[in-house]
């Protein structure tokens, strides 16, 4: 197999470190906008740098892409970059007759007269338009293929194979004690893809309902997170597990919860009222005095810490999870299938910290298993639509095992009745 990596920030970083000790492909193309990153994530490799190659690309250009794709000889397009890329990646990977992988979907767009009740373009939805045109291709869009989306799907389906025989609700609900040294705020994840999923209408599905929106942060509850981080109040945020878990998998209700805390919440809300959340540009004046185009969500951005610099002063651990609401032999069953990783042994093995390491790992597992022909398709799928045994054990394999709590009443998730401790910011 031979890939193409579009985006080596943060998140392509740590896929090339994890994909570095792996043998299923025999060329990796490392391409950013800025050819330094891409340059220094592969110099990064050492003695391991031989099956990889650094180069520009623009995200934006879908010929300079489709290109890049065909000079290389590739595959797989691999889509490191934020959401706003989505598309023209996308594309790119179809007009080169490769494959491709990406960890979000194309982006939504709020219902212009009712958009806490109504649908308007669902995200994902401008990918699925091009489906029979995937099909036909014979190449595969494997969508979501990160942690959430990604693992959390690969765990709906697991439990709809092997644990229940009816499914009520899931859930996927995600938690942290994560805490950065030196910092009041300090996302750790990107911050233009966290305004963007925590201050659009949440989406809901019912069987009965089809999907609906709601408000932001809505419907708070207290899930007690496994492994020692405890109990996190956590509300509904649009995701992408919401939108493709029914395809694949029955369930009479499914959300999506992250841990945020009242602290993230109450400045997400003041970037909101300020209008600093927009990507719409704004002019401002240069140096110079000349007049300058900028989206402040771009500017939030630039003030923030990068990520990915976060690892050294970070100390705790992030949980993603699906927890899910049934019946197994006709007796209730609750489970909660998650995957913790520690930020001190995602810095110590991979020099990576753990909410990007636990994004990076779940592609780099999937490409595996696409190499090998244990996961194959055409058209557009999500990760519930393939067999999840063989992820499971091959994430295993990389040292990152995963597990089960079967929900008892103290793990149940109960109505918020007072704030539960801050959460930093939610991973991907």
């Amino acid at each position: 197999m031979r890939v193409l990596l579009v985006g080596a920030g943060g998140v392509g970083s740590a896929i090339v470190k994890i994909a570095a000790r792996r043998g299923f492909f025999d060329r990796f193309v490392v391409a950013d906008y800025d050819p330094a990153r891409a340059e220094a994530a592969v110099a990064a490799l050492g003695a391991a740098e031989g099956r990889f190659t650094a180069c520009r690309a623009d995200a934006s250009d879908e010929e300079e892409v489709a290109r890049l794709l065909t000079e290389h000889g590739c595959d797989v397009l691999m889509n490191a970059t934020d959401p706003r890329f989505v598309m023209p990646l996308f594309n790119a990977a179809l007009a080169a007759g490769a494959h491709y992988v990406d960890m979000a979907m194309s982006l939504s767009r709020p219902h212009p007269e009712d958009p806490y009740g109504t649908c308007g373009v669902k995200l994902g939805d401008e990918q699925f338009e091009r489906a029979a045109e995937w099909e036909k291709s014979g190449r595969l869009a494997l969508v979501g293929m990160g942690v959430e989306p990604g693992l959390s799907d690969v765990f709906a389906r697991y439990a709809a194979d092997e644990l229940f025989d009816d499914i009520e609700e899931i859930g996927i609900r995600d938690g942290a004690d994560l805490t950065v040294e030196g910092y009041d705020f300090a996302p750790s994840f990107n911050i233009w893809t966290t305004i963007e999923e925590c201050l659009n209408p949440p989406v809901v599905y019912e069987r009965e309902r089809g999907w609906f929106t709601t408000e932001p942060f809505s419907e708070p509850e207290v899930f007690d997170f496994p492994e020692g981080i405890g109990p996190v109040e956590c509300v509904n945020v649009e995701h992408e597990e919401v939108l493709l878990v029914p395809r694949w998998v029955g369930a009479r209700r499914v959300t999506f919860k992250y841990g945020l805390g009242d602290d993230f919440i109450g400045k997400l809300k003041t970037l909101h009222a300020l209008g600093l959340d927009s990507t719409e540009p704004v002019t401002v004046r240069g140096e110079d005095g000349s007049p300058v185009r900028v989206s402040p969500r771009d500017v939030v951005a630039a003030c923030l810490p990068d990520p990915a610099t976060l690892g050294d002063r970070m100390t705790g651990r992030t949980c993603a999870g699906t927890w899910v609401k049934g019946t197994k032999d006709d007796l209730p069953r609750e489970v909660y299938l998650y995957h913790v990783v520690d930020n001190q042994w995602s810095m110590r093995e991979y020099g990576s910290q753990a909410v990007v390491w636990q994004t990076a790992v779940n592609p780099v597992v999937a490409l595996e298993l696409l190499a090998a022909g244990v996961w194959s398709g055409s058209g557009i799928l999500g990760p519930e639509a393939l067999p999840p045994r063989p992820f499971l054990d091959l994430l295993t394999a990389y040292g990152s095992p995963w597990a089960i709590r079967e929900q008892g009443p103290a793990q149940t998730p109960s109505q918020a009745t007072a704030p539960a401790a801050p959460a930093p910011a939610p991973g991907h």
